[in-house]
């Protein structure tokens, strides 16, 4: 079976107005956040084989710090535009893509695609993944281009506030 966790990047900055979307930060709870959910995250022995992110800087950001804390490779994380630019279904389709030899990913991204795609694939119904949450689905099967509509089973959601009274 294989394994997918879907991270929504922590909280950004919003400081600057002028700033593009793309390239806005993390903002101070942001920082505390990542390092805290990515430390969770290895006590649950997350241990992803393959990590793919969103190139814009938060969520870039965000993967670099649970990259760190799970001593996965950071120049090994793969950026896909797809994943800011694009809705579900290019989503879904990057999932597809996975070579069957990878057994668990960590995909980092932005609502409301990953709220969407972790109530797709899981068949269930979160109202909204919060910043820096993280959601743990068992897909059904042990082929990546079998991911689709209630083809996993989600284990479980984490975020934050659940942990240490803030939202993320």
């Amino acid at each position: 079976m294989k394994t997918l966790y879907l991270v929504r990047h922590a909280k950004s900055s919003w400081d600057n107005a002028a700033m593009a979307d793309f390239d806005r930060p993390l903002n101070t709870r942001g920082q505390k956040a990542a390092p805290f959910m990515a430390r969770l995250m290895a006590e649950k022995q997350a241990s992803p084989d393959l990590m793919i992110t969103s190139p814009a800087n938060r969520a870039l950001t965000t993967a670099q710090i649970f990259a760190d804390v799970l001593d996965y490779p950071v120049d090994k994380l793969q950026e896909r535009m797809e994943i800011y630019e694009g809705g579900l279904n290019h989503c879904i389709r990057i999932i597809q893509e996975i070579p069957d030899t990878v057994h668990s990913v960590m995909l980092f991204g932005h609502n409301p695609t990953l709220t969407m795609l972790a109530n797709f694939i899981s068949g269930e119904h979160l109202e909204n993944m919060v910043t820096c949450s993280v959601v743990k689905i068992t897909l059904k099967h042990d082929q990546w281009n079998d991911t689709m509509m209630d083809s996993g089973a989600m284990e479980w959601y984490e975020y934050p506030k659940k942990h240490r009274g803030e939202d993320g």
